[in-house]
C-alpha cells in the first residue's frame, strides 16, 4: 500500500517508515527538515509546512492511509506560555491542514491515522481507563481532547479516522528513557513524587507493530489505547529500571521539587492513567513486550 507519513523523521517516526518499508509499502514522507539515511530509500518526500497549502497537499491524492505524528515534543522543554501555545498549535495546524488536504483530494485517502496520548484522560488515581473512558480537563487533557476533535472532521470526506492515545515509549535511542537512564547510572535513580501514580507504558516495537497492524488490518476505527497490556506503579517501574541497570533505586525526587524545576509540566510526571488497551486487544493484536522487565532488557543492554 502506499502511505503518507507526517512526522515520518522523529522517534516513532523513523523506526514506522523504516518497518513499513521492510514489508513492502510505499512512503511519502512529509517533514520539515532533511531527510535521513533511515528513510531514503522510500525515494519519495516533500518538505511541508502545515501553516500553509503547498505542492505536498498532491502527494495525498490517491493513498491508501495518512498518519499523522507531527508535533511539539510534550517534554522538550518548562511549560511556558509560549511553549503550550507550541504544543497546542503544532497539533492542531498539523491535524487541520491534512484533513484540509484529504478533503480536496479527488481520490482521497481511505484512512487517517492521527497520533494522540493518553493525556487525553488526565489525572485518574486508581480508576481502570479504557478508550470509553472521557477526557480530562487539565492541560495536556484538553490539547488532546481538541487534537483528535480536529481529525475526526475526516470522517466528512469518507475517510476512517483512527486516534492513537500512546503512552510512554520506550526504545534505545531516545524517548524517556533517554531523560531516566542517567540518574541511575550516576546511583542516584528513583521514583518520582510518590511513586504511587500509574505509568502506562508500551514498547516501542509494539508501538510501531500496532501502527502497522491498524494499517493493514481493516475495520478498525475511533480511539485506539497504545500501551502495554500491563501497567505499572511509578515506584514498580523505577525498581525494574534499577534492576535492569544493576543500580539502586533508592532516592526518590519529591514532587514539590519537580514543580520548582519543571513547574505546570511536572503534574504530567506525579500523576497517570491505568490505561488498558482494550480496542488493541479485541482487534487481535499480539503485545511482544507485554511485561515491563522485558521491554527494558530489550532496550537497555547491558
Amino acid at each position: 500500500m502506499r502511505f503518507i507519513i507526517a512526522g515520518g523523521t522523529g522517534f516513532i517516526g523513523e523506526t514506522l517508515c523504516r518497518r513499513l518499508l521492510e514489508a513492502g509499502h510505499s512512503l511519502t514522507i512529509l517533514t520539515r527538515k532533511p531527510v535521513p539515511a533511515a528513510v531514503l530509500s522510500a525515494k519519495k518526500w516533500a518538505t511541508w509546512d502545515a501553516r500553509s497549502p503547498g505542492p505536498w497537499e498532491e502527494t495525498l491524492e490517491g493513498a491508501d492511509g495518512v498518519v499523522n505524528l507531527a508535533g511539539e515534543p510534550i517534554a522538550a522543554r518548562r511549560w511556558t506560555r509560549e511553549q503550550k501555545k507550541r504544543i497546542r498549535e503544532s497539533r492542531i495546524n498539523a491535524t487541520r491542514a491534512l484533513v484540509n488536504a484529504i478533503a480536496q483530494r479527488r481520490r482521497k485517502p481511505k484512512l487517517l491515522l492521527n497520533a494522540s496520548a493518553v493525556g487525553y484522560y488526565g489525572p485518574r488515581g486508581d480508576e481502570i481507563v479504557t478508550e470509553e473512558s472521557g477526557p480530562g480537563n487539565d492541560f495536556l487533557g484538553r490539547v488532546c481532547h481538541e487534537w483528535e476533535q480536529e481529525a475526526t472532521k475526516a470522517e466528512s470526506s469518507g475517510a476512517i479516522v483512527i486516534r492513537l492515545r500512546t503512552g510512554i515509549v520506550l526504545g534505545r535511542d531516545g524517548g524517556a528513557l533517554a531523560k531516566m537512564v542517567p540518574p541511575f547510572k550516576f546511583y542516584v535513580g528513583g521514583p518520582l513524587g510518590s511513586g504511587k501514580q500509574w505509568v502506562p507504558w508500551i514498547h516501542l516495537d509494539d508501538e510501531v507493530g500496532l501502527i502497522q497492524f491498524l494499517l493493514e488490518n481493516s475495520g478498525a476505527s475511533g480511539a485506539v489505547n497504545a500501551t502495554a497490556p500491563n501497567p505499572v506503579r511509578m515506584k514498580e517501574f523505577s525498581d525494574a529500571l534499577g534492576r535492569v541497570l544493576r543500580r539502586p533505586s533508592w532516592a526518590p525526587v519529591p514532587g514539590f521539587a519537580l514543580r520548582l524545576l519543571l513547574g505546570e509540566m511536572a503534574d504530567m510526571l506525579l500523576t497517570g492513567q491505568q490505561a488498558l488497551p482494550a480496542q488493541a486487544r479485541k482487534r487481535g493484536y499480539g503485545f511482544r513486550y507485554s511485561a515491563l522487565e522485558d521491554a527494558l532488557q530489550a532496550c537497555i543492554p547491558i
